[in-house]
């Protein structure tokens, strides 16, 4: 009771309430605007988190992440232009939607599906999360390793249209993680003399590089052949459903919430796998009226309460196993580690408040969206007026400042920029940025836990198949990243029987 008490006052105090509508509302506008996403908000807010106390910090972040998976549903309706990569999926029915007339139904669609999602996974969080976390105190260095390479095969296999780019895109980011002195012996890694090489590449230059300079590159680029005919000029009023005309379309509530839950617990998937996996399960119904991919309402009910389920998901993996659950997790673990807690399973036994803030913190959100989602679309015409070369510039500025105060150090500026240039070339080129953040993040993990494991078992790898969760966990890591190579081929085999016959 005292863990609940304490919680609630962490989380309604006026300061901490404030953090949860400004993380919120900020979410939106970037997941509102193209070019933006929510990895970038979040990234954007980090500097401010430096000298925050963890639980407000997290708390920021995390209602950040809850807006932000909302917010690009906003001109995926209005534009036909996702403004997050988890928004896809809602172009198919929101655009038609308000081509008829309907932006309205269809943006009070999005809302109240995206706040039922976080508020479903929010639950599946709270409950699931105690229990993963004692499951993973009896992990060792053999199941960790397994768990790292998921995280890695899921990006790879699902993450990514090339999956040979992909894998050269995790190989990048693995390898970069190598640069600096071995945490192990001590000993000197690719550094080239350069000290300021020793302590490594610090990720987050690299993500703010990759992520938001990178789009900032890549929007500039656009920006002279962007057709402006599609803006809106006008206010646009959000219509939220009732009780009664969501009771119609419970199912779909459920099931894209499930999915969402499910695909967000599962390391590195995210919100956009999500949603395109609710959206393809609602659209087999052939018999739907209107036709999905004409303006049907069950087309923006699935994936916008899949992609807001799989942040609650996603919380999963990184609060308890120290695995992020989406790049946009990756981010918020990052910032963890800023600020001197490290996500695994003695997180919870630690900070017994967080996990109930974080939770409490979602459920906020989730209610605060019918708000902040009425100011945002409707001031959203005028934020479109915003010359992107405006806007560009305040991301850099933004990104520096956050860049420089890591270490108030130049190099970590330098590197921002670096790794911009390398992610405007490869999203130009098809690669995959978050698999090489992620490649970075979780290559210390596995080559701690392999070389830690072999140390155990005094030079034999037999460790890895001889406990029976660490074979298990590995089977899956090697179903995940076969899987789409074996669909593919079931399929061509499957065609090719029909054609025979």
């Amino acid at each position: 009771m005292d863990i609940i008490i304490q919680s609630l006052v962490a989380v309604y105090n006026p300061m901490t309430f404030l953090l949860v509508c400004v993380g919120m509302l900020f979410g939106m506008i970037c997941g509102a605007l193209p070019g933006l996403s929510t990895s970038m908000a979040i990234i954007l807010l980090l500097p401010f988190t430096y000298s925050m106390d963890p639980i407000m910090a997290i708390i920021l972040m995390v209602s950040c992440y809850v807006g932000g998976s909302c917010g690009g549903s906003i001109s995926s309706i209005l534009l036909k232009t996702p403004g997050t990569p988890e928004a896809v999926a809602t172009t198919f029915d929101g655009y038609p939607m308000a081509q008829k007339g309907k932006a309205g139904e269809a943006l009070g669609l999005a809302v109240t599906a995206s706040s039922f999602g976080t508020i479903f996974s929010a639950f599946v969080m709270l409950l699931a999360s105690p229990m993963l976390a004692q499951a993973a105190l009896s992990f060792q260095s053999a199941e960790y390793f397994g768990l790292g390479l998921i995280g890695l095969s899921c990006i790879t296999s699902l993450g990514a249209k090339n999956q040979t780019k992909a894998v050269v895109s995790v190989m990048i980011g693995l390898m970069i993680g190598t640069i600096g002195i071995d945490s192990i012996n001590g000993v000197e890694r690719f550094a080239f003399e350069q000290p300021s090489l020793l302590n490594g590449i610090n990720y987050i230059s690299v993500m703010i590089g990759a992520f938001a300079v990178a789009e900032v590159y890549k929007n500039i680029e656009e920006y002279r052949h962007v057709d402006t005919s599609l803006r809106s000029e006008h206010k646009v009023k959000i219509k939220l459903l009732k009780f009664s005309e969501m009771a119609k379309m419970w199912s779909s509530f459920i099931r894209g919430s499930v999915i969402g839950t499910i695909i967000g617990i599962i390391p590195a998937a995210g919100g956009s796998i999500a949603s395109l996996i609710a959206y393809g399960s609602e659209a087999q119904n052939e018999n739907a009226n209107p036709k999905f991919g004409e303006g049907n309402p069950r087309g923006i009910i699935a994936p916008e309460c899949s992609h807001n389920a799989a942040v609650g998901g996603s919380m999963v993996p990184t609060l308890t196993l120290g695995i992020p659950g989406s790049p946009v997790a990756a981010v918020i673990m990052a910032a963890f580690l800023i600020i001197g807690l490290t996500p695994g399973p003695m997180l919870l036994r630690e900070q017994p408040i967080m996990l109930n803030a974080i939770f409490l913190a979602l459920i906020t959100a989730a209610l605060l969206l019918f708000v902040g989602g009425r100011f945002v679309t409707s001031q959203f015409g005028h934020i479109l007026k915003l010359p992107y070369p405006l806007l560009g510039s305040l991301i850099i500025t933004l990104g520096l400042v956050g860049a420089y105060s890591l270490k108030n150090s130049f190099y970590d500026v330098l590197i921002m920029f670096v790794f911009g240039l390398v992610g405007y070339f490869f999203d130009k080129f098809k690669y995959s940025n978050a698999a090489v953040i992620l490649g970075l993040i979780l290559g210390e993990i596995i080559e701690n836990s392999l070389r830690k494991q072999i140390i155990i078992g005094d030079g034999s790898g037999m460790g890895f198949v001889t406990r029976p969760v660490s074979v298990l966990v590995l089977t899956v890591a090697v179903l995940t990243f076969l899987w789409p190579m074996m669909s593919k081929k079931i399929k061509k085999n499957k065609l090719a029987r029909q054609v025979s016959q």
